[in-house]
């Protein structure tokens, strides 16, 4: 589509009228079917993120994170006690409700309120977290928070352009990627180049409609296994043009 043009005949972007920006984030608990997300809290969480994060067989979830592994709980305490003084990134803890246990972190961050952008970053999933149900709804329950209780018209995904792992997952979740900025950051004395993706405002209502239809009990068998693939609703919701 031509792009519209002003009085002298250059090409301007798309009107975006009576925009006043988006709300900030609020510290209220965000609750699914499968779990619940909520600012961490240190003597809520600490032990019970501290396990969860023993129970991996090495360090290398912690390779492409700016922070950890921690050799103690007090070392993590400490981190734990950082995060949850921080507005911007705003640390959540991700509750398994069938336990009641704390079971990983993300966070909301770079949060421009005058732009309608914010992202989501410091994903740190435990090995009781990754590839469940409750890894995808605790980023199903903050996209419908920051384009539906929010009014955000993006909402991006960074990660290291070498981090494979986080790469698929943005992919999966739905985001597009959008290139890489190369010498981005330095962290553990190493280079970072960084691959950036979003989801915008007007995506968002087909991703709902995916999500709505993975996270759903009939598409599980009895075992728990997934009937429907996340990435097939979604590609399906788009070429119907959702």
């Amino acid at each position: 589509m031509e792009p519209r043009r002003n009085a002298f005949d250059q090409p301007i972007g798309m009107p975006v009228p009576n925009w006043n920006g988006a709300r900030a984030p609020g510290r209220e608990p965000l609750v699914g079917r499968y779990c619940r997300i909520e600012p961490v809290d240190v003597e809520r969480h600490a032990e019970d993120l501290y396990d969860a994060y023993s129970s991996a067989a090495d360090g290398r979830d912690w390779t492409y994170l700016a922070v950890g592994p921690f050799d103690s709980l007090a070392a993590y305490r400490e981190h734990l006690t950082r995060a949850a003084a921080s507005t911007d990134p705003l640390h959540y803890a991700v509750i398994d409700l069938a336990t009641g246990k704390a079971v990983g972190t993300l966070a909301l961050m770079r949060i421009d309120r005058a732009n309608g952008v914010i992202e989501v970053g410091h994903v740190t999933y435990s090995p009781r977290l990754k590839r469940t149900r409750i890894a995808t709804e605790a980023m199903f329950l903050l996209m419908n928070h920051v384009f539906d209780a929010l009014g955000y018209r993006r909402f991006e995904w960074k990660c290291d352009s070498l981090n494979e792992p986080s790469r698929a997952a943005a992919l999966r979740y739905g985001f597009t990627f959008e290139g890489i900025f190369r010498q981005a950051i330095v962290y553990r004395e190493r280079n970072r180049d960084t691959a950036w993706f979003s989801i915008i405002d007007g995506e968002w209502p087909a991703l709902r409609a995916s999500y709505t239809r993975w996270l759903d009990t009939g598409n599980f068998d009895a075992q728990g296994r997934q009937v429907e693939r996340l990435v097939d609703l979604i590609g399906r919701e788009r070429a119907a043009g959702g």
